[in-house]
């Protein structure tokens, strides 16, 4: 039927060698695409990137939770979920949970993580963001990264060909929000109608993805801190999660300056650290001056709901953003929140590797 094409010829001395009977599977020269070629079909609409917690719908965060609640409690069904598959972990900032749950999560699933950090070679200085996501889909399943900036999530994204996840940037935090969610239901049992409050600097990675996560997925918070420019939510964030808020069955959010009003007879309520990686030492004194009228105390829970919960995405400072006696008291699930980065983290990986919806 005319001259073999390079790819043809490997084939068929593949198949004259016995490799393809052996179970090796053929690889074509063609990268990229080609790639899908020898690593299998891939699912619809892949691949799926999470820049924020808005990044998925409702019914494919219900799907990741109900999967992230068999992998809690059946593990061994999933040990070969991502068998062969690679991670590619990218760390610009320091990390005991990301790195501890991403890389024995995919153990777990038959995978593995490969740690790299940035501070060897940072992203974009020596090589562009660009040429990097198409350099690493031609090596690895998915990314993860933990930078300083939206805007590396951004254009890794926009380059890559495999699923890239935001392990944590100055603008999201997806990944937490999905081990918080499962953490509630474990507690609460539901998530629809719950009111939760998040008190202390309102400008951070962490109060923009629970307004997202509140709206998406039908429950309340409360958003209080300082009034000032230097701790208020970026106005984007607000506009984006009023127009989250139109669809049907979606949350709701308000922002304001009060702790007391802000936790009155509220479910949840939530507080991340005060001095997040990046703040400059000379400025604790003064960000404390302004943060500690809200400090959340044992005085301070009297006013929430009687069986409320506290919530801390860790690292916390006891007597800073909490007293001891909150973050270490019967109300306090922070540990539960830390261990189920786990196993939300390994059913998003699954979902967006195998597909959601997918079952061993």
């Amino acid at each position: 039927r005319g001259t073999l094409t390079t790819d043809e010829k490997m084939l068929a001395a593949a198949r004259r060698s016995g490799l393809l009977q052996s179970g090796v599977r053929a690889m074509s020269l063609k990268s990229s695409s080609g790639k899908a070629i020898w690593d299998g079909p891939r699912p619809a609409g892949y691949p799926h990137h999470i820049k924020t917690i808005a990044s998925l719908k409702k019914d494919q965060i219900d799907s990741i939770l109900d999967m992230a609640k068999d992998l809690k409690a059946s593990p061994q069904k999933y040990l070969k979920a991502l068998d062969k598959k690679t991670l590619l972990m990218l760390f610009e900032k320091p990390s005991l949970r990301t790195r501890v749950s991403l890389e024995t999560g995919m153990h777990q699933l038959g995978g593995q993580g490969m740690f790299y950090s940035l501070a060897d070679s940072p992203l974009g200085k020596k090589e562009t963001i660009q040429d990097t996501g198409k350099v690493v889909s031609r090596f690895v399943d998915a990314v993860t990264m933990r930078v300083n900036s939206r805007l590396a999530v951004e254009e890794m994204a926009a380059n890559a060909t495999i699923p890239v996840i935001n392990a944590l940037d100055d603008y999201a935090h997806p990944c937490q929000m999905l081990a918080d969610l499962l953490t509630i239901i474990e507690h609460k049992g539901k998530l629809q109608g719950l009111k939760m409050a998040f008190v202390g600097d309102c400008q951070n990675n962490m109060t923009y993805d629970l307004m997202r996560t509140a709206v998406v997925m039908g429950f309340h918070i409360n958003v209080a801190g300082p009034k000032s420019a230097d701790f208020e939510v970026e106005w984007g964030v607000v506009k984006e999660c009023e127009e989250l808020s139109k669809v049907p069955g979606a949350g709701s959010f308000s922002i304001g300056n009060n702790l007391n009003e802000a936790i009155k007879d509220v479910d949840i309520v939530y507080c991340d650290s005060w001095m997040s990686y990046g703040i400059a030492s000379d400025e604790r004194a003064e960000r404390l001056k302004a943060l500690m009228p809200f400090q959340v105390t044992a005085a301070s829970m009297e006013v929430t709901k009687p069986d409320s919960l506290f919530m801390n995405c860790l690292p916390a400072m006891r007597g800073e953003e909490q007293t001891a006696d909150v973050i270490d008291g019967p109300k306090s699930i922070v540990f539960d929140q830390a261990e189920n980065r786990l196993h939300a983290q390994k059913a998003l990986l699954v979902s967006l590797i195998n597909g959601f919806g997918w079952r061993p």
